[in-house]
């Protein structure tokens, strides 16, 4: 009898370990990365941003728990395909090789890609040509990335793990500019900022941001772009924009 009870309860166990790790089915595994203002973390230490509120009110639309997960940019399509993550929500430029990779959400905010350096230095670079002399930096996989290389600016170009790392880079003098969206250069180079002598002027490229989920998943997208509609008639999405001084695409 005890040896029994002993092989039901090591039973019991295994078919409990078994659960753990496992997703819950009112789960949605949201990955991002940090970005003001689309996702940081407050004085408080707690994430915020306006993708994050944009995927809290989602959620809350589609019953589900908002799990929000970092990830390394440059690898985030093999990341969503392993089922490590739900979806990609982090003011992701629509592109084609975004739609290639994964199926995107309908547009819901404008945004360009901008060229940041020391704002006494901005009046001598007028235009692309004329900084094709200049170290550059961006984050490894980005829209900012692929603006370097379609403008011919990448003679003197690193790549960096994330843009808040491309900010760092000129501040710090190891590039003499940086490419990044200009919702996070409004932000990040606004007076009282830590990088409030950097400034831009020159757009290279003005994009509309997606939210992208597994090819596969047609149900996901339809509820998120659903969710999405509902957003914009109940006037969230449009007090979120407000708060946040970003553009809507609709």
């Amino acid at each position: 009898m005890k040896k029994l009870l002993a092989l039901l309860m090591a039973a019991v166990m295994l078919f409990a370990m078994a659960g753990c790790g496992e997703q819950k089915t009112d789960e949605l595994l949201i990955g991002y990365t940090i970005y003001e203002p689309m996702n940081y973390l407050d004085d408080a230490g707690k994430l915020t941003g306006f993708d994050t509120e944009f995927a809290e009110a989602v959620c809350a639309k589609l019953g589900k728990t908002p799990t929000f997960i970092e990830i390394n940019w440059d690898t985030k399509f093999p990341t969503l395909d392993a089922g490590q993550i739900d979806c990609i929500w982090n003011g992701m430029t629509i592109s084609d090789e975004v739609k290639a990779n994964c199926a995107v959400s309908k547009a819901y905010v404008k945004n360009a890609q901008v060229v940041v350096m020391a704002k006494d230095a901005l009046a001598n670079y007028p235009d692309a040509e004329s900084m094709k002399a200049l170290k550059f930096a961006a984050e490894a996989g980005s829209a900012g990335e692929t603006a370097i290389k379609d403008n011919g600016l990448d003679a003197n170009y690193t790549p960096v793990a994330a843009q808040t790392d491309a900010l760092l880079a000129v501040a710090g003098g190891q590039a003499d500019a940086c490419v990044i969206d200009i919702t996070m250069a409004k932000a990040s180079t606004a007076e009282g900022t830590s990088y409030d002598k950097l400034g831009y002027a020159v757009e290279l490229t003005t994009e509309e941001y997606g939210i992208g989920v597994r090819l596969d998943d047609a149900e996901l997208l339809d509820a998120i772009n659903g969710a999405i509609d509902e957003l914009v008639a109940d006037g969230t999405l449009d007090a979120l924009a407000e708060k946040y001084e970003l553009n809507l695409a609709f």
